[in-house]
């Protein structure tokens, strides 16, 4: 099953690069099994993989049309920490911010017109993530500290390319 979480959201990843009127951006997860902190739940494990691969994509949009974004995503691990069987619904993630800050790790390659502008390696996190103002559009989104991490990443990184 684990397995197809991985091919699930780089299936959904290409459904929605496919429909973009935008550039394209590639989702890969390398052994999603491996990684170091996704929910336990098989469907909410899948559900954050495709909410994480179609926010790079969604980003992706405001890169130039000609421009291919290909990302290896090596690891993940989720701000907090679950804490099973904590409520009727299933498990819950508490954060303290201190050894429980979000982290991805990835490689990337830019290209445009078949030509590599950048790749490279990334280790993205944010150790104060606690401690930063949050806009209230992100407040009840479950990877919200993801999303501003990836966001601010993103914007540094491919867009200044």
């Amino acid at each position: 099953m684990k397995s197809m979480v991985g091919k699930a959201a780089i299936a959904a990843v290409l459904a929605f690069a496919a429909n973009a009127a935008s550039a394209e951006v590639l989702v890969n997860y390398i052994n999603p099994e491996k990684f170091a902190d996704l929910p336990q739940d098989d469907h909410q494990r899948k559900k954050t993989l495709e909410d994480i691969a179609a926010y790079f994509v969604k980003l992706g949009e405001d890169m130039p049309k000609d421009r291919v974004l290909k990302l290896d995503i090596y690891n993940i691990d989720l701000s907090g920490q679950e804490v099973r069987g904590s409520r009727a619904g299933g498990d819950i993630r508490s954060r303290d911010g201190k050894n429980d800050w979000p982290l991805i790790e990835l490689q990337y390659s830019l290209s445009a017109n078949g030509q590599v502008l950048d790749s490279g390696d990334a280790k993205i996190s944010d150790v104060a993530y606690l401690q930063r103002i949050m806009k209230r559009a992100y407040e009840m989104d479950e990877l919200r500290f993801e999303k501003r991490m990836i966001q601010e990443w993103f914007k540094k990184t491919i867009l200044k390319k």
